[in-house]
């Protein structure tokens, strides 16, 4: 009857709230709403890095967006740090952080996933070595094996080929480290955000017109499922309810339920029908 949900996420949409521009033909008491969140995000922003070079602080925090709604995982922490590597103007130390960030996911995910794969052809190639630098190796695999989305394995393509551009030497990135910094992590960002996203079309998820994130039963034990999305998940049934803060949500769900299975469309079906009820007296 029950099925995991995403509960635990990563993100960061302040950029979003800077970049809002304020429409004058919008009531006076809204855009007097905007202005204060705006000033209040840019409080905690000054807070975090400080007054020096605020407005190209600024600047940059909303050029490089906001970062995706992400399960939580071995990439979160490294991205947020290259994002303020780039806030406070360290381009080239950014730049490297997020190639380094790209091969280290794609290592984590072999050393994580390969004992799934034990039987396929490709498992002889990465058994014994625990580092891949040259990236067609891990990408390939992870494709074949059918981990890597195709829309994921061409981003880290692409992310691979700023990176050798970066690291294996180009004069040219003495005076392109800014630009060549952003498309990386703007890259990273699109890689996140389909792979590892809490939220979207990805096909282990079940299809709703709720914009929630609940795992599809023939999907929980696709190797990557089990070992990085249901470590941010719940199991939960059908009447469930959320109470916390957005991303470190605690899960309230004192019934029982009937032994028995449901399609994940009756279970979205259920689920509705439970949220849209009234409370009971």
């Amino acid at each position: 009857m029950k099925r995991y949900r995403v509960i635990e996420m990563d993100f960061d949409a302040r950029a979003n709230i800077l970049s809002l521009v304020i429409d004058p033909s919008w009531k006076p008491e809204l855009q007097e709403e905007h202005r204060r969140h705006k000033e209040s995000v840019l409080q905690g922003l000054m807070a975090e890095v400080g007054p020096q070079w605020f407005d190209n602080k600024v600047q940059n925090f909303v050029d490089v967006g906001p970062a995706p709604f992400s399960v939580v995982s071995f990439h979160n922490k490294f991205f947020r740090q290259a994002r303020y590597a780039f806030m406070i103007g360290g381009y080239y130390p950014s730049l490297t952080a997020v190639c380094a960030l790209g091969e280290r996911i794609l290592n984590h995910l072999i050393r994580t996933l390969r004992g799934d794969f034990i039987s396929t052809p490709e498992y002889k190639k990465v058994a014994r070595k625990d580092s891949f630098d040259r990236w067609e190796i891990p990408i390939g695999i992870l494709s074949a094996w059918g981990v890597l989305l195709p829309k994921a394995a061409d981003l880290f393509q692409s992310l691979r080929d700023l990176r050798n551009r970066a690291l294996h030497f180009d004069p040219t990135v003495d005076t392109n480290d800014r630009p060549l910094s952003l498309e990386a992590l703007r890259y990273m960002s699109q890689i996140i955000d389909c792979q590892f996203s809490a939220f979207g079309p990805q096909p282990w998820y079940i299809p709703n017109e709720l914009g929630l994130s609940f795992v599809r039963k023939d999907s929980e034990r696709l190797p990557f499922v089990a070992k990085v999305i249901l470590p941010s998940c719940a199991l939960v049934g059908p009447s469930h309810q959320l109470e916390g803060a957005a991303g470190r949500w605690k899960v309230n769900d004192p019934y029982v339920y009937p032994d028995r299975e449901v399609s994940d469309a009756e279970f979205i079906k259920l689920f509705e029908k439970h949220r849209d009820s009234p409370p009971a007296a």
